[in-house]
């Protein structure tokens, strides 16, 4: 008894100290960020700051709806207030690479019985409709930019290879074969057995009709951001503001390097290909900076701290 109840000590302890340093990690690079901020460049532009924060919510929002549809298009009927605040909560570890910390929701199912690879299906399908979308977003400014027609083309590529693999691979047989084969026991085995069993539920997201339902889904809610940046942008740097085409595409651009770099976050690469965009379409450096960081601040570090509430609330109901 003593032995269990040292080990569960040791778990708990180990699992808070890991949330503790993750969420100080957090704290850290907001005030980093928060301290190459000069406000005075808004000018009295608060309320555009407010709108852009305001939209990004309607995003979340728009992505929570989608996220509940995909649950429900497996047959799983969640309460809305538990599919909210555990895709919220996910957003407590989107600093993690490719952002699959955020599968974290998946724990808050158990009682619900949702199993774990139909969470990792809509997991995998909402990180691939974002892509597709935000690709989508950027290909205006992409197209017209020499220097990141690779980023574009790498992006249209990778898209391209992950929609063919999951419309033409025979999941079905490759999941058979795998769980009658010799060593179907082995870690190895077992691990690419739950790889195809996801991948061949994903395949159910790509049906014309959720297809299209999701990126028209997806374009509003990421467009919604978009918009957001351009509104600041302008109070920012009133003499020549964005135009709509730029504005969203250097927000949607800087978004998909961020996202294809896999780096935390895209912590690093986005905030440099936004401010490096926006210098290119004739903003002072120290406006471009203002610009990347405000719209840092509100669209990760916001979902962040909303997260990190999302989770003491759900700890506090468990």
């Amino acid at each position: 008894m003593t032995h269990l109840s040292t080990h569960s000590w040791l778990k708990v302890t180990l699992i808070y100290g890991g949330l503790a340093l993750f969420g100080f990690w957090c704290i850290h690079n907001f005030q980093k960020d928060l301290r190459q901020i000069d406000f005075a460049s808004l000018h009295g532009g608060w309320w555009a700051v407010l709108a852009s924060g305001l939209l990004s919510l309607f995003n979340y929002g728009l992505r929570i709806v989608r996220w509940q549809r995909y649950l429900r298009h497996m047959g799983h009927q969640l309460p809305w207030g538990l599919s909210a605040l555990s895709y919220m909560a996910g957003f407590a570890f989107t600093l993690s690479p490719g952002k699959v910390g955020e599968m974290v929701r998946a724990r808050y199912y158990s009682r619900y019985q949702v199993p774990l690879n139909d969470v990792t299906a809509a997991f995998f399908a909402e990180r691939l409709m974002d892509l597709i979308v935000i690709l989508l977003l950027s290909l205006a400014m992409l197209a017209a930019l020499p220097a990141y027609h690779l980023v574009m083309w790498l992006g249209i590529g990778l898209i391209s290879v992950v929609v063919g693999t999951l419309l033409l691979m025979p999941w079905a047989r490759l999941q058979a074969w795998l769980q009658a084969h010799p060593s179907a026991d082995s870690s190895l085995i077992k691990l690419l057995h739950a790889v195809a069993t996801m991948l061949l539920r994903a395949r159910r997201f790509l049906s014309p009709g959720m297809l299209l339902w999701s990126l028209a889904l997806g374009l509003i809610a990421w467009g919604a951001e978009a918009i957001g940046f351009k509104i600041v942008g302008d109070v920012i740097h009133p003499d020549a503001p964005l135009s709509w085409a730029s504005g969203i595409g250097i927000y949607a651009t800087a978004t998909l390097v961020g996202a294809l770099s896999f780096l935390p976050g895209g912590l690093g690469s986005t905030e440099a290909v936004m401010a490096s965009l926006l210098y290119a379409q004739g903003f002072p450096v120290p406006e471009a900076l203002l610009l990347t960081l405000i719209c840092r601040v509100l669209t990760l570090w916001l979902a962040v701290i909303i997260g990190w509430l999302c989770v003491w609330i759900l700890r506090h109901d468990h």
